[in-house]
This record gives C-alpha cells, sequence and structure tokens, in this order.
C-alpha cells in the first residue's frame, strides 16, 4: 500500500480546525474549527479526457459553503448518509442538525442543553437513531426525526466517546479516565470492556478514539476484527466484538488524536505525532496505517504543527486531514489483490452478503466475466495463461490423505487458467507472504523459508506422462529452502517442513523470479540470488534500504526494487565493479532513484525498457531516461511490444460486478508514437531510417504494415525479415506475383481485416469466386451463401450444399434446431437432420427420415436406436429391419417389454435365444417379486405352462393368507384356463409335427404324451380345476345355506370332503356339520364333529369347544339321519360316481345334461338356461 499528500485547502483567516468528516455517499467534507466555522466542502472532478479517471482527474471545489450559526468552537461533526443530514455540536454544547436542499445547506433542528459540552455523537448503521453523549455524563438517543428516544444522567462519570455496534443492540461509552463501558441500546449497564492493550501502562491515559466498522461491504476473512480502541498513548486494540477476550494489540509510538476505518474495513487509519529526536526534538505529524490483524502498512508524514482530525473518502481512495489551518489531502494506492493473464484481469473484493471473496476473471478480450468464491484468500499471483490462488486451507474439509503427506496443512496454492478453472491445488505448511511465478515454477516464502513447486499443465497427456504424475512428491517437483540455507543446486531440495519453523534473525521481505534466477530480498537490505530450475545460491547483494517490491527484466540482468517509502532504485546483478577497498565485486547500484513510485513493470521483450507509476503519473524509462509522463492512475498489467496496457482498478471496484471495457487503457511509447508520426508525414523511406537506428520488431511490422498499404512491396518485404515475420514474408511475394494493382489492393484489405473493402473489391472486378474464398476463409457461411445466390455455375453446386450445412451447424451449436432443420434439408445432410429431429422431438419427421433411407443405410442404425430411447418400439424395429439387423429389432423389444413381437420377430428369423431371453426377464421380474408381471409377461410369450405354475402359486399363497373365497376361486380358474391353453397349444404343435395320413386323434394322443414326459407330476397338471372347483362348492355351499334351500347345501357340502388339500379341513367339516345340522341330518353333523375333534391342527381349548357344542346337540337331537336313502349316493361315492352339477351341487342322474366347453365340467339340463356363462369358469354358454 502507497500514499501521498496531494492537494491542500487552506482555512481562510488562519482558523484552526478541530474535526473534519467525510460523507461516505455524497462526498461532502464537513469541517468545523475555532469561532464558530463550519464548513462544507465538495470535490468533483472536472475533465473532458475520457482517459483521465480516478486519481489522475483534476478535481476541484464543487461546494464551499459556510455554515453560520455556531458561536463556539465546533468540535463534534457527523454525517448521517441514509437520510443526507449532518449533526455538528460546539464547545457551548449546541446541537445544530443540517439539511441538503436544493444544492445548500440549511438548518432543520436546534438543540441547546447550556449544561455541559456534546463531547462525540455517533449515528447507528441504518441512520434511524443517533446518540448523544455529554461531558456530565448525560446521554441522549434521539431518532432521526427529531424525537427523543430516552434520556440518562451517568452520576460521576465524564463521557468522552460514544459508538454503536453494527446491529444497532449495543453502546459503547468511553470515559474521560480511559474506561470503556458496554450498555445496551435501552441505556443499562452491562459491563466494563477489558483493555488488554493498558497492561503495564502507568499514568493517566485517554481514549483517542473508537470506531466500529459495521461490515457494509463484507469483511476480509470470517470473524474479522473490526471494533478499534485507540488511547492517547498509542495503545491500540482491535476487536472482533465488544467481549473479545483475544483482540489484536498495537503499540503505535505515537501519540495519537484521531482513528478511522477505511470503507472495507482493511486498513486502519491513526493521525498524531511522533518525537523525533536528534539535536532538537520536536513533534512530527504523521499518520499511520495498520490492517485489521495488526500489521503495520506504513507512515504518512505530514507537515504543519499539530494534525487535529483525519477522516476517509467513501472508495477508500483519499484520506482529509485537519492540521492547523488546512486541510490536506492524501491519496492511497491500496494493494488490491489482483492480476493478469493472458487478456484477463483477475481481481477479488468482499461482498457484504457473503463470508469468501469473489474473484472475478474478466475476460477484456471478448468481455466476458467469470466468477469464483474463495474463502480467505491471501493474494492472487499471475504469469502467462494462468494463475495462483493464495488461500488459508479449510478446516471443514481436510485434504485427502494421497494430497498432502504433511498433515495439518494450514495453506493452500490453487493454480488456475484464465477463466478461474482450479488446475492443481498444493498445500503447503508455510504462509505464503509473498508468491512469485514464472513460465514453470511458482515459489511462496514466509519470512523464514521459501516453497518451490515446479507445476505441469497438462494439455494431452500420454500415459507415460500420467504415471509420472503420480509419483511421489519427494522426486524434486516440490522443494523446500531455509532463508539461511545456501543450497548448491547439484542435489536437488527436499519437501521438509520443519525448515520453516526455524527461526531467522534477517526475515524474507520480498521475493520475485523470472524463468533462470530467483531474487529473496531480506529485511536487512541483502539479497539474495538463486538459480533456477536447480536451486543454488549464486550471489548476495547488499542494499541500503529494504525491498517492498522486487522486479527482475527480461533477461533477469537487472533488478528493480521499490522500498517501503516508495523510492524506486535499479541493481545492475552481473555488472563487475571495484569497490573502495579496491577489491572487485559482482553487482552495482545504478544512479536512477525515483520517489513515490507504487508500482512498475519491465517490458517483457526489452531489457533497457520499464514503466513506473508515480503519483498519477506514468513514466516510461529507455536505458534509464524517461520518455513525457502520462497523467493515469492506471495499474500496469502488461508491458509488451512498445504498448503498455493499464486497468483502472479503482474505477473497476466501484462497481466490480460490471466491470467496463473503457477502464483497460492501452500507452503506446515514444519510438513508436515517432514512427506512426514520420511514416505518416515523411516517408516510408525516412521512416526506415529511424526505426533503423531504434530497431524493434513492433516498429519495423509497423513500417511494413504501411509499405504495403502503399503497395511499397520491397520495402514491404525488407521491414518483414526484420521483423522475422515469415507468413509477410511469403504474402509480400505472393502480391508480387499478382498481375493486377487493383487485386493486391484487395489482399492487403483482407490482410488488415478490411474484409467489407477487399470483398466490395474483389466484386467490382467481377471476381466473384475470390469474394467466396474469402467468406469461405472466415467461416462467414451467410454471406457466403448470399453470394453464391447472386450467380449461376454447376460448380456453385457443391459449395451451396456446403454453405447450407455450415449455416446448419451453426444453428444446430447454438440449439436454434429448428432453423437448423431447414439447412440441412437443403444442403442433404441426413445424419445432422436426424440429429435435428431427435433434438426437437419431431420423430415424424424422423420416422419419414428413415423411410426415405435406402436399405442398410449406415445411418438406419442411429434411428433406431434414437426411436428406442424414446420408447417407440415400432418405428425402431423397422429401421432395425430395414438395415438387416433383426437381433437388435428383437433386443428393443425386449427391452421395451414388448414380448408378443419379440417372440414373433424371433420365429419369424428362425431366433433361438427367445427362451432364454424370457427366462433372463422373468426371473428379473420375480426377484423383484412382481409375480403378475412376470404371468403376464409368460402369457403374452404363449408359455403357458410357466404361468399356470406361477399363477396356481399365487392361489395358493392367497388360499394360506384367508383371503376372500371368490378371490381365490379367480385365481384357481385363471390358473386352470392358462393350463388349458398350454394342453391346447401342446396338441396344436404335435398335430403340426406329425406328418403323413395320420388321423387328427393319433396326433392329439402324441401331443399328450409328449405334454406327460415334459411336464412333472405336479398336481395342478393333472387335474387343473381342482382347486377351482373346491372354492366353487365352498361359496355355492355356503349361498345356498344363506339363501335357505338346506338340503342342497348339505349336498354340495358333502362335495367339499374330497378337497382337504386344498381347502383347511377345519373349514370344511364345520360347514357341513352347519349345513347338516341345518337339514337335520344329524348323523352326517356327528361324523363332522367327530372329525373336527380328531384334527390335529387344533389347539387343546378349540377342541374342547367343538366337544362341548356337540354335546349340547347331541343331548338333544339322536345322531342318525333322517333321509338317509337321497344322502347314501354322496356319502358313499366310490368309484362309479356320478358327475356333479356345479350350478346346483346335486349329482347328475340324467343322460341330458350341458359340458362346458372349457371347464369340461356339467350342469343339469334343466339348470343351464338360467345361465349365460359357465357357473365355474365363466366361459359363455354358446
Amino acid at each position: 500500500m502507497f500514499f501521498y499528500l496531494s492537494k491542500r485547502i487552506a482555512i481562510p483567516n488562519n482558523v484552526k480546525l478541530k474535526c473534519i468528516s467525510w460523507n461516505k455517499d455524497q462526498g461532502f467534507i464537513a469541517c468545523g474549527g475555532e469561532d464558530g466555522l463550519l464548513k462544507v466542502l465538495k470535490l468533483e472532478t472536472q475533465t473532458d479526457d475520457a482517459k483521465l479517471r480516478g486519481l489522475a482527474a483534476p478535481n476541484n471545489l464543487s461546494m464551499n459553503q459556510n455554515l453560520e450559526g455556531h458561536s463556539g468552537c465546533v468540535q463534534v461533526v457527523t454525517w448521517n448518509e441514509q437520510y443526507q443530514k449532518l449533526t455538528t455540536s460546539d464547545q457551548n454544547g449546541l446541537i445544530i442538525v443540517w439539511m441538503f436542499y436544493k444544492g445548500s445547506w440549511y438548518e432543520e433542528m436546534i438543540n441547546n442543553r447550556n449544561k455541559s459540552v456534546v463531547r462525540s455523537m455517533s449515528w447507528t448503521a441504518d441512520g434511524q437513531k443517533i446518540c448523544i453523549v455529554y461531558e456530565d455524563g448525560a446521554v441522549i438517543v434521539g431518532s432521526v426525526d427529531g424525537n427523543r428516544i430516552w434520556g440518562k444522567d451517568l452520576k460521576g462519570v465524564q463521557l468522552w466517546h460514544v459508538a454503536w455496534s453494527t446491529d444497532g443492540k449495543v453502546l459503547l461509552f468511553g470515559m474521560a479516565n480511559g474506561e470503556i463501558h458496554i450498555y445496551d441500546s435501552q441505556g443499562n449497564f452491562i459491563m466494563k470492556m477489558k483493555l488488554n492493550c493498558l497492561v503495564s501502562v502507568t499514568g493517566a491515559v485517554s481514549i483517542a478514539g473508537i470506531h466500529w466498522y459495521h461490515g457494509t461491504e463484507g469483511y476480509l476473512e470470517p470473524d474479522c476484527p473490526c471494533l478499534a480502541v485507540c488511547f492517547d498513548n498509542g495503545r491500540c486494540q482491535i476487536m472482533r466484538h465488544e467481549n473479545d477476550q483475544n483482540p489484536v494489540l498495537i503499540d503505535t509510538n505515537m501519540c495519537v488524536v484521531s482513528i478511522q476505518w477505511n470503507h472495507t474495513g482493511s486498513v486502519l487509519a491513526l493521525a498524531g505525532s511522533q518525537r523525533v529526536g536528534g539535536a532538537q526534538e520536536k513533534d512530527l505529524n504523521i499518520v499511520q496505517f495498520y490492517t485489521p490483524f495488526g500489521e503495520s502498512l506504513g507512515t504518512l508524514k505530514v507537515s504543519g504543527k499539530q494534525i487535529s482530525a483525519l477522516s476517509w473518502e467513501g472508495g477508500g481512495l483519499k484520506i482529509a486531514l485537519a492540521v492547523d489551518h488546512f486541510i490536506y489531502f492524501a491519496n492511497i494506492r491500496p494493494d488490491y489483490k489482483w492480476g493478469y493473464c493472458s487478456n484477463t484481469v483477475v481481481y477479488a473484493y468482499t461482498r457484504p452478503d457473503r463470508p469468501e471473496y469473489c474473484v472475478i476473471f474478466w475476460d477484456t478480450k471478448n468481455n466476458e466475466k467469470y466468477i469464483k468464491y474463495v474463502k480467505s484468500l491471501i493474494s492472487i499471483t499471475t504469469c502467462g495463461d494462468f494463475c495462483i490462488l493464495a488461500t488459508k486451507a479449510d478446516e471443514n474439509h481436510p485434504q485427502e490423505e494421497s494430497e498432502m503427506e504433511t498433515f495439518g496443512a494450514m495453506f493452500v496454492l490453487v493454480l488456475c487458467n484464465s477463466i478461474g478453472t482450479p488446475l492443481d491445488p498444493k498445500y503447503i505448511d508455510i504462509v505464503p507472504l509473498f508468491v512469485a511465478m514464472t513460465k514453470t515454477h511458482v515459489i511462496a516464502a514466509s519470512k523464514e523459508a521459501f516453497y518451490i513447486w515446479q507445476y505441469r499443465v497438462a494439455k494431452k497427456l500420454t500415459a507415460l506422462e500420467i504415471n509420472q504424475m503420480t509419483r511421489s512428491r519427494k522426486e524434486g517437483r516440490e522443494r523446500i529452502y531455509h532463508v539461511d540455507d545456501t543450497p548448491s543446486g547439484s542435489v536437488d531440495g527436499v519437501l521438509d517442513y520443519s525448515k520453516a519453523i526455524q527461526g531467522t534473525r534477517d526475515p524474507i521481505c520480498a521475493i520475485t523470479a523470472s524463468d533462470k534466477t530467483l531474487i529473496v530480498g531480506r529485511e536487512s537490505g541483502t539479497i539474495q540470488r538463486y538459480s533456477l530450475p536447480n536451486v543454488g545460491l549464486i550471489q548476495k547483494y547488499s542494499l541500503n534500504c529494504r525491498a517492498n517490491q522486487l522486479s527482475l527484466n527480461c533477461n533477469s540482468s537487472r533488478l528493480a526494487i521499490v522500498d517501503n517509502s516508495g523510492v524506486l532504485t535499479f541493481f545492475d546483478l552481473d555488472a563487475r565493479v571495484t569497490d573502495s577497498t579496491g577489491q572487485q565485486v559482482v553487482g552495482e547500484l545504478l544512479k536512477l532513484e525515483r520517489k513515490d513510485v507504487w508500482d512498475m513493470k519491465w517490458a517483457r521483450d526489452n531489457p533497457d525498457l520499464f514503466a513506473m507509476m508515480e503519483k498519477t503519473r506514468m513514466y516510461v524509462f529507455r536505458n534509464l531516461d524517461p520518455e513525457e509522463p502520462i497523467q493515469t492512475s492506471g495499474y500496469i498489467c502488461n508491458f509488451e511490444d512498445l504498448e503498455i496496457k493499464s486497468v483502472l482498478l479503482d474505477e473497476i471496484l466501484k462497481n466490480p460486478e460490471h466491470p467496463n471495457k473503457d477502464y483497460i487503457m492501452n500507452f503506446e511509447i515514444r519510438s513508436l508514437r515517432d514512427s506512426r508520426a514520420l511514416i505518416e508525414k515523411v516517408g516510408i523511406e525516412d521512416a526506415s531510417q529511424f526505426v533503423e537506428d531504434n530497431p524493434h520488431p513492433r516498429l519495423w511490422r509497423l513500417l511494413a504494415e504501411a509499405a504495403l498499404q502503399k503497395l511499397d512491396l520491397d520495402a514491404a518485404e525488407q521491414a518483414f525479415v526484420r521483423c522475422k515475420d515469415y507468413q509477410g514474408i511469403k504474402f509480400a511475394k505472393r502480391l508480387g506475383r499478382l498481375q493486377s494493382e487493383a487485386m493486391q489492393q484487395a489482399e492487403v484489405m483482407a490482410y488488415f481485416g478490411r474484409f467489407e473493402e477487399a470483398e466490395r473489391m474483389y466484386l467490382d472486378m467481377d471476381r466473384r469466386d475470390l469474394a467466396i474464398g474469402l467468406r469461405l476463409k472466415l467461416g462467414d457461411w451467410f454471406r457466403v451463401l448470399q453470394l453464391l445466390k447472386t450467380g449461376s455455375g454447376d460448380a456453385d453446386d457443391s459449395l451451396l450444399e456446403q454453405a447450407h450445412n455450415a449455416i446448419g451447424d451453426y444453428f444446430a451449436d447454438r440449439q436454434k434446431w429448428f432453423s437448423a432443420v431447414q439447412y440441412y434439408v437443403q444442403g442433404q445432410n441426413q445424419e445432422r437432420l436426424a440429429e435435428c429431429y431427435y433434438m426437437l422431438e419431431d420423430y415424424e419427421g424422423l420416422e419419414n427420415l428413415a423411410g426415405s433411407l435406402p436399405e442398410n443405410h449406415k445411418l438406419l442404425p442411429e434411428i433406431a436406436q434414437m426411436f428406442v430411447r424414446v420408447g417407440m418400439c415400432e418405428q425402431a424395429v423397422t429401421a432395425f429391419l430395414k438395415c438387416n439387423q433383426p437381433k437388435a429389432a428383437v433386443d428393443t423389444c425386449v427391452h421395451l417389454n414388448q414380448w408378443n413381437k419379440a417372440v414373433e420377430l424371433a420365429k419369424n428369423h428362425s431366433m433361438k435365444e427367445i427362451g432364454s431371453l424370457l427366462a433372463r426377464y422373468a426371473a428379473h421380474l420375480l426377484e423383484k417379486n412382481k409375480i403378475l408381471d412376470a404371468i403376464e409377461l409368460y402369457r403374452k410369450a404363449n408359455y403357458f405352462y410357466d404361468a399356470a405354475k406361477l399363477m396356481f402359486k399365487i392361489a395358493d399363497e392367497e388360499a394360506k393368507k384367508r383371503t376372500k373365497p371368490l378371490r381365490v376361486k379367480k385365481l384357481y380358474v385363471l390358473s386352470a384356463l392358462l393350463t388349458e391353453q398350454y394342453h391346447e397349444q401342446m396338441k396344436n404343435a404335435q398335430r403340426g409335427q406329425v406328418k403323413g395320413k395320420s388321423s387328427e386323434a393319433t396326433s392329439a394322443l402324441a401331443g399328450l404324451l409328449q405334454e406327460e414326459v415334459l411336464s412333472t407330476a405336479s398336481r395342478f397338471t393333472d387335474n387343473a380345476w381342482r382347486g377351482a372347483e373346491a372354492y366353487h362348492f365352498f361359496i355355492l355351499a355356503q349361498r345356498q345355506l344363506y339363501e335357505g334351500y338346506v338340503d342342497t347345501a348339505l349336498k354340495t357340502a358333502l362335495h367339499l370332503r374330497d378337497y382337504e388339500d386344498i381347502i383347511p379341513a377345519v373349514e370344511i367339516y364345520s360347514l357341513l356339520a352347519l349345513c347338516a345340522c341345518a337339514s337335520r341330518a344329524f348323523g352326517t353333523c356327528s361324523k363332522a364333529f367327530i372329525k373336527l375333534e380328531s384334527l390335529e391342527s387344533l389347539s387343546p381349548e378349540q377342541k374342547q369347544q367343538y366337544e362341548d357344542l356337540a354335546l349340547e346337540i347331541f343331548t338333544k337331537h339322536t345322531p342318525k339321519d333322517n333321509r338317509k336313502s337321497e344322502l347314501e349316493s354322496l356319502l358313499e361315492g366310490g368309484e362309479g360316481k356320478l358327475p356333479t352339477c356345479v350350478a346346483t351341487g346335486s349329482p347328475i342322474t340324467e343322460y341330458q345334461f350341458w359340458m362346458c366347453g372349457v371347464c369340461k365340467h356339467c350342469v343339469l339340463a334343466q339348470e343351464i338356461s338360467n345361465y349365460n356363462f359357465c357357473p365355474l369358469c365363466h366361459s359363455s354358454v354358446g
């Protein structure tokens, strides 16, 4: 950070100033002094030159108003920026609130307590409330509209200072005796502040200032110190909050009168005086600057007898100082975190809404920006196309074990490209206070040691290189050296962080590096020179200053040194001179010295050229001789090709999210400007002589371009030779071979990028082909198409097609698929057309395209895959079959669950693997417990046997769960129907196989025999309808019973005895007992009870209940059947068993009965007329 005095304004009549305050938002400066002096000033930039911006622009007073109203010495001035009010107070206790109206300040409110003097006033961060403290202990808190909120008299204390917390909930009161008391916002005492900075201080002290930064522009890092308390003896403490037990302590060794934070809370300024020893001791006015962490940023000396106050400007680039009867203005050149790599400005700033730094990579060429958020950023260093972000390691996300051998690494160096993409992070254990970067190395230094990392940026990695990159870190890519070591360069260094812990009496204060040299500056003035890449100490030099910034020229022969006070000196590293003792030494301090320098940059292509910033002027030096200065306040980005690029960071950071291209400035140095002027005024020949005397490739290139424009081809060719531009030489020779001067001029126009003029010249010469060729080279296909349409010719057809396709590509790249389709259709580009239809979801268009393609076209499989991806099976199959890929078609059907289609295709194309596919898919469904889906799959694929097996399994499971009998019956019926379909399938298959004159009966029999062989003796294939019959009769018996047909119900229930393997016996015999009892067939009922009591599945309690019930029934009724003859046939059963009517449950004794064609079950002839569907299988009665 650098600062210098820039302006002084004298107060009329030599009236001494007591206070000063700069309005951060509107820019007004209020100053108060003796005899009631109160002035409001405003400095405004007044210039028409767009290049003069920021600090370099001249500024004059646009307002200088005396405010009348105070009679005594004005001691306090405070701004309320939010409501544009000024509050002032004098030694008599008179308070005046001023308001801004129509360009001037007027009194708005007056308050006079007449008892005591106002010592301090403070507005809250939102401008809603003001706290006023009087010397006698009175405190008043009022609102912005003048109403009093509360007041309090603090007995026995003298108040001196007041400050609000950021949230307005805490008040700090500074006492005359140096104590600070903490109160809440309602005036209730909380506690005394612990003042660590006054430990071991004796004697009376008074508070010089309390300033609490309110975080309006964000914080440097989370939990950053923001509350500064300073005493007149120079002791200061910076706290994170009012109860901070571990504040940052500073001893400034000066007598402090005023303190203030800048607008971002990153710099604390302390104004006061320092006793300077010598023959005549005197007090010197100074301003010291510190970071929130107590690091000194430097000292500004100010002339005059006594400094009384200071105030920062809103942007933090200026500071106003009240000294005697003058206002001094000092310009601040902040140490921004920034860099420049490959046309990209990288800069960082803080935001109030985020704890991290916001790092912006602004591509100045394309005016695009990339944003990256980085926690605890320390610095930004750039070189070539890359940059290094040095940060503190995130404690919450420890690095990988492979990333770091030394655990607990505290810092990270992140290598990024020019759009902010992290390429390679390195965790290190030393504080990267100073970072330098070359094209191959990154050097980070703490005060005691420096770490060197040979970074690699992978363009295209071979397997060998990848293998090398994964090798251990100990192979020399990373090394660490202590500053007191003397490495020879012959042995590789090691990564030993214990070196970083060892102390040194002479710490590092600056570093710089080039491709072959590393320079380390130490606080004593010693400069150590090391070789790179093998680090060896070559030379030590001794200087008389402490370096703040070091810089090597492009051939590493000279070193520029900027010290802490802004003095620039130069050191020749290789010069051999004889010193005062007569000994020959290496290295010589050159005679040039410049003061107030805050930035400098060597030219990248000339070791004798450099540019430097001195206050608000840029000087360019050639061989240590300066050119005339340029007014600017920009930071130098790059110096190359006799052109300096600088960036107005001050302006950018006023609105960092929207950088403007106007803030990038390009300056040509004098030799370039002179050469251009000579060429314009005196011609090529004389200018050539000047360039000969001041040779530089850029000047020769300028001369070559001027010669080309004048078609002086010999001079152009010579100039191209001198600047080693091979393409230029070839171009000049090619021009020489052209006959027509008009043609030559058109080619020159194209060479300079003036393509419109070149095209017009070609067309004027009736050379449309050349105009088209020019546009083809440029890739301007829209113009190519326009030119092609203006003429005709066979040769144009292929070009026309190419142009249509290129324009289609242009739209497709921008995802404008609809526009792309129109051009691809005209360009007959079927591949891209298919892609566009797919992206547009125009599947009809895609289908038509597939239909228009010839068979076996290479695009058909791709189109088919597109259909597969969106689930359009039929279209995909058509496309696959068209390109003769039936297997892919089958796979598609399987993938999309179109099993019927898959089976049909497999059969049509004689494919054998369909069975294994079905089995695999069914297994997958069963794994997921989707049994019904598996059944449906088998059914659709005509695998009825497997489907029936699964359905039977489900029916069994449902029966065991005691589900509704009707549901179980339906499941058994489905299982039986599937079994019947399986039987039918086997018969049909066999019928197809048997050839010759064999009868149908023979083939059916053969089918049944094969079926017998295939099917195991599972019970459902033997009699598929048993389960359905069981539950049918079970439901029928209950229905008949409830309808009152008790005899019929008994007959039906008796059938259930054959189905104990399907329906639990307890249910069968319970129903039978119930029906028999209702039918008064107590003999049958008794047998049912005997069966129930003998069932092993029942618990003893249940058996006892049956016995009790039986006892109760049979004590009243004899266990005999009254109508035995009717039941005999049913009870006895036997081989000659009659068929049973599934409608009534009765045996069929007649010859005339109806038989179902599906389930082969019978119904009485007189009963079937009541049914439209079979009572068992529900198939139609037809």
